[in-house]
């Protein structure tokens, strides 16, 4: 694996870079780490749909959706992070939990 192939790996976790690393990628990594950019950015895109329209709700939903979207928004960082280290290093490690979602093959 050279650096090429690990750097596009740890561009998958930048938000809906991952889409550079699905079409220039074409090796098994790539596409590895593509699924798993993707599974995090689709999550991250419904929770803060959800958490927008949480939001229009008078005071209440406004903190409920400043509290979700923290908290998810947290967890995302920290599986991105992880992930890219992961790539870094020339590794196929899944995010827990989220990992065994297999969208692209």
């Amino acid at each position: 694996m050279d650096s090429t192939e690990k750097a596009f790996g740890v561009l998958s976790y930048i938000g809906p870079l991952f889409i550079i690393t699905l079409i220039v990628g074409n090796s098994q990594f790539t596409r590895f780490h593509a699924n798993q950019g993707l599974i995090l950015f689709i999550i991250d895109a419904v929770i803060g749909a959800a958490c927008g329209i949480l939001g229009i709700i008078p005071f209440i939903g406004g903190i409920l959706a400043g509290i979700i979207g923290g908290v998810v928004g947290l967890v995302m960082l920290l599986a991105a992070i992880y992930g890219i280290v992961g790539a870094a290093q020339g590794e196929m490690k899944e995010i827990p939990i989220l990992g065994s979602i297999t969208i692209i093959k």
